[in-house]
């Protein structure tokens, strides 16, 4: 068993080239299928969000599964190579770890990386990719993230990406209370941004999505006036605050559509947060005058803040992660006997089976039950010594020392 991770996140590489090898909900069942069936990996999960897109598996052949990752987003590896982070066995058990536990977030101890790893692991297991390697790596590190959380400050005081928007718009705008807020999307990370900002108490919010429907739920939550994308044209005039963060492959709001509700708004200013990765809106939007555009890595200074309060709780979980990956590490290295302990066993059991069928034909044939039972022993006796006794009499000198001090060990001998 080996385990093997590797990617790009938003430490590596910047977000043009995210946006590439990102997963859709819609592609990650056949991403897995992909992955495992081509026999790259035995086992395989997909983690993907805004800030990174990693693979943990196992598999004897790292090099090939990373090559996969190119040719599935049809990429040339040497475009994708340079960003790419190769993680193997302790190394990639710690960096799940530390991932859940929010210590390799653009925001120190953010809560929502640890409910995306579950949906990875969810998916993984709908997809039937999950083996016991990967089912027993993710269930330790959820247990790890849950005790970073609880015995450290890891998550005091964390601005969260949707909090971080919210304090941006302020400083543009002074005050959110006298703004018009546009939400495009209606996940998770869309709600938290409205609560960020409703919470402010703007003039009016409006959310508009694809599936309608869910518009509408969103809406009623947050008292909002629900659209659906196709009327983004004709609303997007109306508004003063855009956050969009939608799964769709292609970007949403183009130049154009800009240029004109621009135009409409007769050149007062309008704040853009596209969190989506890929991005939503196209990157020349950013050419605009009148639009203040910030993608999903521009709020990178605004979430450090107040880092330096939170090192000592960095140090803490580290402490925690380190200990923990001593332990699943032993975990492995056991099971990588396990095959040599079954096959001990059954070689007993060949015995165990042969003697007990000798003695039977003999107490059949109406033989002395006492001396059965003594043949029966004996038997058994000298077919479990004889291997050992063998491979130590026929052992070289250098062999020798070595092998005795094994036995020792294993049966527990004492000499007198």
């Amino acid at each position: 068993m080996q385990l093997f991770a590797f990617g790009v996140n938003h430490h590596t590489a910047p977000l043009d080239i995210r946006e590439h090898v990102a997963f859709s909900k819609e592609s990650m069942q056949h991403a897995l299928h992909d992955l495992v069936g081509h026999q790259l990996v035995k086992e395989a999960a997909i983690v993907s969000t805004c800030n990174r897109t990693e693979i943990y598996c196992n598999t004897d052949t790292p090099d090939k599964a990373v090559s996969w990752l190119a040719d599935f987003h049809h990429l040339r590896f040497g475009d994708l190579e340079p960003y790419l982070y190769r993680l193997l066995r302790e190394k990639a058990v710690k960096h799940a770890f530390r991932v859940a536990s929010g210590l390799d977030s653009m925001v120190l101890g953010e809560p929502q990386i640890l409910g995306q790893m579950k949906s990875a692991v969810k998916s993984a297991e709908q997809a039937g990719t999950l083996g016991l390697l990967l089912h027993k790596m993710f269930q330790r590190t959820f247990f790890v993230a849950k005790e970073v959380r609880t015995s450290t400050e890891i998550g005091a005081c964390s601005v969260s990406m949707a909090a971080a928007s919210a304090r941006l718009a302020e400083r543009i705008f002074g005050n959110i209370s006298e703004q018009k807020v546009l939400f495009i999307g209606a996940g998770e990370m869309i709600e938290l941004c409205a609560a960020h900002f409703v919470a402010r108490h703007p003039v009016h919010v409006t959310v508009a999505n694809r599936t309608v429907e869910r518009a509408e739920a969103l809406a009623r939550r947050f008292n909002a006036h629900p659209i659906s994308l196709g009327e983004l044209p004709d609303q997007l005039a109306l508004h003063d605050i855009v956050v969009t963060s939608t799964a769709s492959p292609l970007p949403i709001l183009g130049k154009g559509m800009l240029e004109r509700a621009i135009k409409q708004r007769k050149h007062r200013p309008v704040f853009i947060v596209d969190l989506a990765v890929p991005r939503d809106v196209e990157p020349e939007v950013a050419e605009l005058d009148d639009v203040f555009l910030y993608y999903v890595d521009d709020l990178a200074d605004i979430v450090k803040e107040g880092l330096d309060n939170r090192q000592g709780a960095v140090t803490q979980a580290e402490t925690i992660i380190e200990s923990n990956v001593v332990d699943f590490m032993h975990w492995v290295a056991t099971r990588q006997s396990v095959p040599t302990i079954l096959a001990l066993r059954n070689q007993a059991e060949r015995y165990r089976r042969h003697e007990l069928t000798r003695a039977y034909k003999l107490l059949a044939k109406g033989e002395d039950p006492e001396k059965v039972l003594e043949s029966l022993s004996s038997g058994l006796t000298n077919k479990f010594l004889h291997l050992p006794s063998s491979v130590l009499n026929r052992a070289s000198d250098d062999e020798r020392e070595q092998l005795i001090e094994l036995v020792n060990r294993l049966y527990q001998l004492h000499h007198s």
